[in-house]
């Protein structure tokens, strides 16, 4: 039966660019390996990593001398690292960060087939490789799930209890549930993240856009709302699939998160339970002025005095859980993370943010890069 469910997710998930966009070659100076056709730089590593499902991936570390954290990124369908080098190149300089991403078996010059279980052991692989490589604790590691890719990352996520965080940018709730609005989780469904998020301990950021066409913006909505350490979700009106990197607030928001994130005390990092919902509105999460605004909670700390009293903490709600909103209204408030990061938030300049954005922006227009194919499309012509 697993390997039934596995040639079936591949023929429905998997979408590999063929040809890659790149090819593995030896630097003739230094005898290191380096992607082709892009300018090579001293602060990326490239890695050929052995998963334990036999295949050998293909990874790159970028290393910022600034970073105190390290993001293990997955990509989302039909790229490869070729395609994703200078996104995430830019992404670790203007974030500060240390980040890792890798190919997919069967993605890339990475070797294998695509399959579910194949993506986990390749997440295995990348994140064993920053710990014993490059000596990365868990408790300073933030997983970003894009799209498919968010699959690998909850996977991983509901094994590691000292995570720092979770990224989540248009992620699906389930394969089956990308293609048919399905009620319940099936045996043959791929990638159940619905099932998995309310395992997750860590905070938790997720990234929408309100016209997404392959997976409807209700995916990142519901598994926001299952999440246990909810972080103000950035809901970007107007935006698709495969544009989100395009929108100012996205790197602004980014920025925030893992700003709070870093901040955030040892003793809150992982304690279930605790709220990480940020004060400020995000300025485009979709009927805005229908919802209203009620405090962060913490089941088990006492009511804080607030030290902003112009902010307050802000939850997107569906007026559809009328018992879970009654609940929430009877838990005690609790300061938000998000304070803890004022002094570095308040240092931040708009128009350096903007610029970044630019430079990433015209990176994604180059390659006209859409990280996932329509899985509905597959579906329809199968």
């Amino acid at each position: 039966m697993g390997t039934t469910t596995s040639s079936m997710a591949a023929k429905f998930a998997f979408f590999p660019p063929n040809p890659p966009s790149y090819n593995i070659v030896v630097d003739e100076e230094t005898g290191k390996l380096r992607i082709s056709d892009v300018q090579q730089k001293d602060d990326v590593d490239v890695l050929k990593l052995s998963t334990k499902k036999g295949n050998e991936i293909v990874a790159i570390y970028v290393k910022n001398p600034l970073a105190s954290l390290t993001v293990l990124y997955s990509h989302g369908n039909a790229a490869d690292l070729g395609q994703m080098y200078h996104i995430f190149t830019e992404l670790s300089q203007h974030l500060n960060v240390n980040l890792m991403g890798y190919d997919y078996s069967g993605y890339g010059q990475s070797s294998g087939k695509p399959s579910e279980q194949d993506t986990y052991a390749d997440i295995d692989a990348a994140y064993i490789c920053l710990e014993e490589t490059y000596g990365v604790k868990e408790e300073d590691i933030i997983l970003y799930g894009q799209s498919v890719g968010s699959g690998p990352t909850l996977e991983l996520a509901t094994r590691l209890p000292q995570l720092r965080a979770v990224i989540l940018h248009s992620p699906i709730l389930s394969g089956l549930r990308v293609m048919y609005p399905v009620k319940k989780t099936f045996w043959f469904d791929i990638y159940k993240n619905i099932d998995k998020i309310p395992l997750v301990n860590c905070p938790v950021l997720v990234i929408h856009g309100t016209e997404d066409e392959v997976v409807d913006f209700s995916h990142g909505k519901q598994l926001w709302e299952l999440c246990k350490e909810k972080y103000e979700p950035l809901w970007l009106k107007g935006g698709s699939h495969c544009n989100l990197e395009l929108y100012p607030e996205y790197l602004r928001h980014l920025r925030k998160f893992i700003s709070a994130i870093e901040k955030l005390p040892p003793h809150l990092r992982n304690g279930p339970g605790q709220s990480t919902d940020q004060p400020d509105q995000p300025s485009n999460t979709p009927d805005s002025n229908k919802e209203k605004s009620r405090p962060s909670t913490d089941h088990r700390d006492k009511a804080r005095p607030s030290t902003g009293q112009k902010e307050k903490s802000r939850l997107s709600t569906d007026s559809r859980e009328k018992g879970r909103a009654s609940t929430d209204r009877r838990e005690k408030s609790r300061k938000s993370i998000d304070r803890t990061a004022k002094a570095r938030n308040s240092t931040d300049q708009p128009e350096k943010a903007r610029n970044s954005l630019d430079r990433l922006g015209d990176m994604v227009r180059s390659v006209g890069l859409c990280n996932v194919d329509c899985l509905k499309q597959t579906a329809s012509e199968a």
